[in-house]
């Protein structure tokens, strides 16, 4: 058992942090009989965020290259268990429309202003800020449970990845109250599509025009926040060749590009009836001529006369089309998915199918995917693979201690991943969470870590609490199970499998193995 100190327990993880993996040749289909070679199994477990029993199932069916195409289709319905697609659905910032919940949100503080100075006041501002707070939540949970239970992993990963590259702080603004929609309805149907869609998409999205200021972004009084991080974050990449002015321009381009409520409801009534001539509206995102600035603007070399929304899609296609933007974004991929240092050559075929398919990014996956270098950082040492970050390391958890039995209460990923240090929608600064595994791997991180596994490992959780009421469940899961046994005990080093062997407590052995080097690398 862990020690009520928790010394015993921590003094093994130094003789875990030694083991280095050896890698057999995959085989391009297997019986259900057959064990899956080592290079397989780091294969799966690079393309998902963990092993289960029905992944393993439908790999032992199609092999490697059918069952990267059946990922890349975006045609499953990646159905839930009906438990975790009920939760989801209970959640309010899931079940309502963001329309309805921005025009709550607004007679809300309309009437807060209204009230008298006093304690009334104050408490109606704190109770409506929980309650963004408590939407926020549910988005995070949302996201957490759908990582965790989806059967298309690899667009799961990529869901998570957009998430961060499109980076939002729930915290700021009237952010939260859009921050399930920007997951669920921006960034999710667009995961596998074409980079200019999710571009666009997110541009016109109420959560980034909230977060990086373009909503303020009027003719006569501009804001550049959301024209810098366009460019430099989002699509080309510091250095890349864009210039101040390139900023400035784009700035002015994107003037007017806002939000905007109806009457009411929020429903296209009213105002949106009569309104002026060269307004575009799509859901709460408004193009407004009369806040756009229409002088003629000269952006990355090219005229972009000045003439309203259309400026904003003209300028879209010249920033996609920059051979920069391709190897911006094919080496972000890349980063997350091969190596903190991805090699040149890969990126570089990465970024030559993204300009022959448009951007295309299911076709970027697959040349990557099925690339000699993603192969080669399979068979590396551990300290040239990739570090799982936080979320990647707790989802893997969850597959492989649950392998799909539905929870019933998500509230404690949430927390878990707050104590780890990366929670969704939580990066202040819009550059994304770290992609390298060295901000992930220090000693601090690792005890946040190590906590983390035994909370997961030793079931005294409340992962399957309802509300107030004792956990349902106490006893650790049964994680030497099927899937251990055929995708990570074949990987495990001597100092490892010697430090299981010291466990005295199933949930003790459960945390030494979520503890491990191992299981911590993809």
């Amino acid at each position: 058992m862990v020690s009520k100190t928790g010394t015993r327990v921590r003094k093994v993880w130094p003789a875990l942090a030694v083991a280095t993996l050896c890698v057999l040749a995959a085989t391009p289909a297997l019986s259900s009989e057959q064990p899956l070679g080592k290079e397989d199994i780091a294969w799966l477990q690079r393309i998902g965020f963990g092993i289960d029993s029905a992944e393993l199932s439908d790999y032992r069916k199609l092999g490697r290259v059918r069952f990267l195409d059946e990922q890349l289709a975006d045609r499953r319905d990646n159905a839930l268990p009906p438990e975790v697609a009920s939760m989801i659905q209970s959640y309010e910032a899931i079940d309502t429309p963001i329309s309805q919940l921005a025009v709550q949100f607004r007679d809300a503080r309309q009437g807060i202003q209204a009230m008298p100075d006093g304690d009334g006041k104050i408490a109606a501002k704190k109770a409506l800020r929980i309650h963004g707070r408590e939407l926020a939540t549910q988005a995070q949970q949302t996201e957490l449970l759908r990582a965790i239970y989806g059967t298309d992993q690899l667009k799961e990963q990529m869901v998570w990845f957009w998430l961060n590259h499109f980076s939002v702080y729930a915290a700021k603004g009237g952010v939260a109250i859009g921050a399930a929609d920007y997951e669920e309805n921006v960034i999710r149907p667009r995961a596998l599509g074409k980079f200019k869609d999710l571009l666009l998409a997110t541009l016109e999205s109420p959560a980034m025009l909230q977060f990086l200021d373009n909503a303020k972004n009027v003719k006569d009084k501009t804001n550049e926040n959301y024209a810098r991080e366009l460019m430099e974050l989002h699509t080309l990449g510091v250095g890349s060749g864009y210039s101040q002015q390139d900023v400035q321009q784009l700035t002015l381009i994107l003037t007017g590009a806002g939000l905007a409520l109806g009457k009411g409801d929020g429903a296209d009534q009213g105002f949106f009836h009569r309104q002026s001539p060269g307004m575009v509206r799509n859901g709460l995102f408004v193009f407004n001529p009369n806040k756009h600035d229409f002088s003629d603007k000269i952006f990355l070399g090219h005229t972009i006369k000045g003439r309203g929304a259309d400026e904003i899609a003209q300028a879209v296609d010249l920033i996609v089309q920059q051979p920069a933007c391709a190897t911006f974004v094919s080496g972000q991929i890349a980063q997350y998915f091969v190596a903190d240092k991805p090699p040149a050559a890969l990126v570089d075929a990465m970024a030559k199918t993204f300009q022959r398919t448009d951007g295309d990014i299911a076709s970027v996956l697959r040349t990557m995917f099925l690339s000699k270098a993603l192969t080669a950082s399979l068979n590396s040492a551990h300290e040239a693979r990739k570090f799982k970050d936080p979320t990647q390391f707790l989802v893997s958890a969850m597959r492989l201690a649950y392998d799909g039995q539905p929870i019933g209460n998500a509230q404690p990923l949430v927390n878990w991943l707050n104590q780890m240090g990366e929670p969704v929608f939580g990066r202040v600064t819009p550059d994304g969470w770290p992609l390298d595994g060295g901000n992930w791997s220090s000693s601090g991180q690792m005890a946040k870590r190590f906590d983390v596994a035994h909370m997961i490992g030793s079931g005294k959780n409340r992962l399957f609490a309802v509300g107030d009421a004792p956990p349902a469940r106490v006893d650790p899961p049964v994680m030497n199970n099927t899937v251990y046994q055929q995708t990570i005990e074949p990987m495990l080093s001597p100092n490892t499998r010697t430090a299981l062997s010291k466990a005295t407590s199933p949930e003790e052995w459960n945390t030494f193995v979520l503890s491990s080097p191992e299981f911590n690398y993809r």
